[in-house]
């Protein structure tokens, strides 16, 4: 396995919102965890969750990075490379 460029990307752009899953809190769903987009700050949930929106996300904007946006957590996960960081 090689080195992942993209989890060497030091960004860490402000939470849109801090609240909770922006998907969810429009939709009215609940969420099992949160997980930042370290290049947009969007908050989406887990693949746990129903909506798996954060997933979503990538999908749809190619944003390669996310974070836990769990208290106590700071690792980091890369969905081009499917790599732990």
């Amino acid at each position: 396995m090689g080195n992942c460029e993209h989890l060497l990307v030091t960004a860490d752009p402000e939470p849109l919102t801090p609240e909770g899953c922006q998907d969810c809190l429009e939709l009215g769903m609940r969420w099992v965890h949160l997980r930042k987009c370290l290049e947009c700050g969007r908050i989406g949930c887990c693949d746990s969750s129903p909506g798996k929106h954060a997933t979503a996300h990538y999908k749809e904007t190619g944003h390669p990075v996310i974070r836990s946006f769990e208290p106590g957590e700071d690792w980091r996960w890369c969905f081009v490379d499917q790599r732990l960081g």
